[in-house]
């Protein structure tokens, strides 16, 4: 195997050394783009060695007009097939099953001595831009689109890399998509503090009880949402988890807050958690400060109501965001937020089919489709004790 060279600088010599020349070859001047968007590690950027095992190597999509890739599209991928090199700078340019599920298509690189099976996917941007995100942005991003659609999928469409856009179409598209407009930015991150605020003073209650392993366990889920949410005031969509911290620490307050986090993770009693965790909760709430999204908000911790965990009752950042909310239809929504907020089922985030209608936010939100049920309001009444339970 031939020293490791980052998937999208592949897929780019792919395109312009093997892929372009061929197309040119067959439909002399047709327009196109070309780029490598979508799934998989290389479009995040984090992609290593190991990243070869299954769906990494020379691959792109070709996107053509729609009436060109009914016309041609067929045509084009089968004269692939057969003209494109065995190999490209060493590395092979079939992708055969790799039989580990039988219910999914994962391929791996492999040599073969008849017409490769590429992974140069030909289609047209409407449909592409469909089958990721359950609409296509070229018609415009509701508030339904945004809420509904997972921030993974949303990073898969505006990292990668294009290699060539002569439909003049990729490039607004996620120009369009870079970021939440600023009413729902306020929105998803008041959503976020409120996760917070529903949990933070568990830490110190399961640990008073002696549940060290529950106080770990809150702990870590706190220290979860703490990530997504600096992600999201750095403006940067977080990743599904694999990639989460590595996203994080790329950040300069992720760099920062990582030993902190750290040594939460691995206390070893709830008082030395919830230290951590206090230093951990003031730089988040400075950070806040900083944006001046909305008046400044006491960034120190303080004792929830009469018992004496350490808690910033984070509740108060959803009340300032929420105050500078100025679409109306937004400002109805209950707390819970966008999909990533309150579904943490990967069969549903991995399927913008079952997203959209899924979207806690349906009922409420003009073009959402009802939803056959909604979450109990059950799954969320731990965190609204406004007053300390007995």
């Amino acid at each position: 195997m031939p020293s490791f060279l980052p998937g999208l600088e592949l897929s780019r010599r792919f395109y312009t050394e093997a892929v372009h020349p061929l197309l040119d070859e067959a439909l002399p001047g047709i327009p196109h783009s070309a780029a490598r968007l979508g799934s998989g590690s290389e479009v995040l950027g984090y992609d290593t060695p190991r990243s070869a095992d299954h769906e990494w190597g020379p691959r792109l999509q070709l996107f053509l007009r729609p009436e060109d890739a009914r016309t041609h599209g067929p045509r084009l991928t089968a004269l692939l097939s057969h003209r494109l090199p065995k190999t490209f700078l060493g590395h092979p340019t079939h992708f055969a099953r790799t039989d580990d599920d039988p219910a999914t298509d994962v391929r791996v690189m492999a040599d073969t001595d008849g017409p490769v099976h590429h992974r140069v996917d030909i289609t047209d941007c409407a449909t592409w831009f469909t089958d990721r995100l359950g609409f296509d942005p070229a018609q415009g991003v509701t508030t339904a689109d945004w809420l509904a659609t997972p921030t993974q999928r949303l990073a898969e469409v505006t990292a990668g890399a294009v290699f060539h856009d002569g439909l003049d179409r990729l490039a607004r598209a996620r120009t369009a998509l870079r970021w939440y407009p600023h009413d729902i930015w306020l929105y998803v991150l008041a959503c976020q503090w409120k996760r917070i605020s529903q949990e933070e003073a568990f830490v110190g209650r399961c640990g008073e009880v002696g549940d060290e392993l529950g106080s770990a366990i809150v702990a870590a889920r706190l220290i979860r949402d703490l990530m997504r949410l600096s992600l999201l005031m750095n403006r940067r969509y977080p990743p599904y988890s694999k990639w989460l911290g590595t996203a994080f620490t790329a950040t300069p307050r992720g760099a920062a807050l990582t030993p902190t986090l750290t040594a939460a993770l691995a206390a070893p009693d709830w008082h030395t958690r919830e230290h951590h965790l206090k230093h951990a909760y003031e730089t988040i709430a400075a950070h806040h400060n900083d944006l001046a999204l909305t008046a400044p908000v006491d960034p120190t911790t303080r004792p929830y109501h009469s018992r004496p965990f350490q808690v910033l009752r984070a509740e108060r950042f959803t009340a300032a965001l929420r105050a500078r909310i100025t679409d109306p239809d937004l400002h109805a929504l209950p707390d819970v937020g966008a999909i990533d907020q309150w579904v943490d089922s990967t069969d549903v985030l991995s399927d913008v089919r079952s997203a959209m209608p899924g979207s806690a936010a349906a009922p409420h939100t003009p073009g959402f489709a009802t939803p056959t049920h909604s979450p109990p309001a059950s799954s969320y009444s731990p965190g609204h004790e406004r007053h300390p339970p007995p």
